[in-house]
This record gives C-alpha cells, structure tokens and sequence, in this order.
C-alpha cells in the first residue's frame, strides 16, 4: 500500500525549516539549559530545570502562533488538518523537548 502525503506535509515542513532557521539563537539556547539542567546537582536542579522550562515554553508559544496565524487563513474544513499535520511535524522535530510536543497536540 503506497501512502500519498498528508496535504499539508510539504507546508508544515517548510514552515518549520523557517522557523529553525529564525529562531536559532532560541533553539541553542534551549539546548544548552538541557545540559545545565542535567548537569546540575541536587541543591540546583530545580532552579536549571525551572530556566530550561521558561525558553521551552518561548519556543512552544512561538510555534503555536506561527500555526495558528496560518490556520485563520483555512476554510474550518482544512484548518483541522493542517494543524494535526504541524503537531504531527512538530512533534517530530522536537521531541527532544517534550513538553512542546505536548503543547502542540494539547491545543488542537
């Protein structure tokens, strides 16, 4: 059975591309308060968790204005679609952070 690509696949992907491209710096930046998150001792783990979180939920915000910006310009019809299709994308690209990808199925 050949599967035909979601019809929002290529859009989706190339958004992203976008997005990973602008927002580099945020994403880096994300990257490296993972590290400082996991190697931190006991008395600092909270506190590296805590500024981990902050630029993970930046990064999630930002990734739900940019489909949500797009998704006003859909018929009701297609805007469903294309938002499973970007959570589906989304979630793939980062599902290093976890909790992006919660918020990106969380809102559909």
């Amino acid at each position: 059975m050949i599967r035909r690509p979601a019809r929002f696949a290529e859009l989706v992907a190339r958004q992203l591309d976008l997005f990973t491209a602008d927002e580099a710096d945020l994403l880096d930046e994300a990257e490296l308060a993972l590290e400082a998150w996991r190697d931190s001792d006991r008395d600092g783990a909270e506190e590296a968790y805590g500024d981990y979180q902050l630029v993970v939920d930046a990064i999630a915000d930002r990734l739900l204005e940019l489909r949500e910006a797009y998704a006003a310009t859909l018929t009701e019809d297609a805007d469903g679609e294309y938002r499973r299709a970007f959570a589906r994308e989304g979630g793939r690209r980062f599902r290093r952070h976890a909790s992006i990808v919660a918020d990106l199925a969380a809102e559909l």
